[in-house]
């Protein structure tokens, strides 16, 4: 998993075309749907924390974790700014721990695609399931096979930027099913009077899971599988769909094990 050391720098700048509030009242709406108004909630893969901040001013107690120091350093600017009561935490999500239980956990951003190993990403199911309340949800986006193959495939997108560009060059082996995102930033940088520009460059990877798959390491990892939506409808997926919503839900914890989460 990326810890997105460069990148955290320009975030913000080069993802200035996601409607996040748009974003937020979809994933709203959702937990609404399934009951959850407020309380605790968690994102993992919070990045800079543009939807940390989003659902904290709908009400919602919110945990961030991350497991990239930069990005969280921008998010605790944010929290600063506004005067939310954010708790974020430097966690890798294969191994985060909580104090206690939350009423959902969420991931949108198609951070749940940086978990290449289907291993990997049924821990982290799991300890999703660990983390919820008793019939909590767990609510995430992913990137679709269909999106790697058919629309990032092997393109090369460029922006170029008054305060910073980049060249982002996608390589997707279908076999494998993995997604290689070859990022070359260029960042000025003032030196001695003059505006130079600094090249770095940074690998990422992420991995395309059906749905089938999806909800098999669900299952596996204590979890039931609800819905599955194309994104920011509830229209049903299709081969077609590029980012799909899927919907959990915690099954069987007793109080009594809720009581003794925190045992390790």
């Amino acid at each position: 998993m990326s810890s997105y050391e460069s990148f955290a720098r320009v975030y913000d700048l080069f993802m200035d075309n996601i409607p996040y509030e748009e974003w937020c009242a979809y994933l709203t709406g959702l937990l609404q749907e399934y009951g959850v108004t407020d309380g605790l909630v968690l994102e993992l893969g919070c990045g800079t924390g543009n939807m940390t901040q989003l659902l904290a001013q709908k009400g919602y107690d919110m945990i961030g974790v991350d497991n990239s120091m930069d990005m969280l350093e921008i998010a605790m600017e944010k929290k600063e700014e506004s005067g939310k009561d954010i708790l974020y935490l430097l966690q890798d999500m294969r191994e985060f721990e909580l104090y206690g239980t939350v009423k959902a956990a969420v991931s949108v951003c198609d951070s749940m695609n940086y978990i290449t190993q289907e291993e990997d990403l049924r821990t982290v199911f799991a300890l999703v399931n660990n983390y919820l309340d008793p019939g909590g949800v767990f609510i995430f986006d992913l990137n679709t096979p269909y999106k790697y193959r058919e629309v990032l495939g092997d393109a090369t997108i460029a922006e170029n930027r008054e305060d910073a560009s980049f060249i982002w060059d996608n390589y997707y082996d279908e076999e494998e099913q993995i997604n290689e995102y070859d990022l070359a930033l260029f960042i000025p940088e003032e030196r001695d009077g003059e505006t130079l520009y600094r090249k770095y460059e940074e690998i990422h990877c992420q991995r395309a899971y059906d749905l089938e798959t999806v909800k098999r390491l669900l299952r596996e990892a204590g979890l039931t599988f609800l819905a599955a939506y194309d994104a920011f409808t509830h229209d049903p997926v299709t081969e077609h769909s590029e980012r799909i919503y899927v919907i959990a839900k915690e099954k069987g914890k007793s109080v009594s094990e809720e009581a003794g989460i925190l045992v390790h």
